[in-house]
């Protein structure tokens, strides 16, 4: 008897990925929480240790979501290139950590603040409490993985967290962690080529 196809989380036709020489293109786009799925399952879709763009225009979402995309791009050692078109906070600022190169426009925002939770209305004062603790736990956690991700010192990333704060794109250059490209130089393979050629660090 044969057996039946395995369910799949949503109904999405399996993407033929065209084998590019500049590699795959992916969009992180919108809240990651929504999208956290059909965002798992593209960067599963993509071959380990394969080249790539991450385009990302998004406010983050669940800090969760986060760590598990900065997962699979790094545990799956993907050659990723990570490109701000538009906003990059809260927990999109993780899998951007997690690309091996990272470019931003002038006009890009970046906000980094500390860890938000909720849970519904009638949670108990016990398990509110718990969570207050594992959060506690979680905000410092996050906060290493970046400083090791960028990699930035940690008193730098626990200043910039608490309470928080925005950046542009020509700030976080400024800061190392990205380089900044424009829309005014030639297409973003060519951008890329010209900080090749310099040897300029990230």
């Amino acid at each position: 008897m044969k057996r039946p196809p395995s369910p799949r989380s949503f109904n999405r036709p399996q993407r033929d990925l065209p084998e590019d020489p500049n590699g795959w293109e992916l969009v992180l786009a919108g809240d990651l929480t929504e999208k956290q799925n059909e965002l798992t399952e593209a960067l599963v879709e993509v071959a380990p240790k394969s080249r790539g763009t991450i385009y990302i225009d998004s406010n983050g979402g669940s800090a969760f979501v986060g760590v598990s995309l900065a997962s699979l791009i790094r545990l799956r050692a993907l050659d990723a290139t990570a490109v701000v078109l538009g906003e990059c906070s809260s927990a999109a600022l993780l899998p951007f950590a997690a690309c091996r190169k990272r470019f931003v426009l002038p006009q890009s925002t970046l906000y980094f603040h500390p860890v938000h939770w909720s849970s519904e209305e009638d949670v108990v004062l016990e398990e509110a409490a718990e969570w207050a603790r594992h959060f506690a736990v979680l905000e410092g956690d996050l906060d290493r993985l970046l400083s090791e991700m960028f990699p930035l010192d940690l008193a730098t990333i626990t200043k910039w967290t608490r309470p928080g704060r925005f950046f542009t794109g020509k700030e976080i250059a400024e800061a190392g962690i990205a380089r900044l490209i424009d829309l005014h130089s030639g297409d973003l393979e060519s951008q890329i080529e010209r900080y090749e050629a310099t040897d300029e660090p990230a």
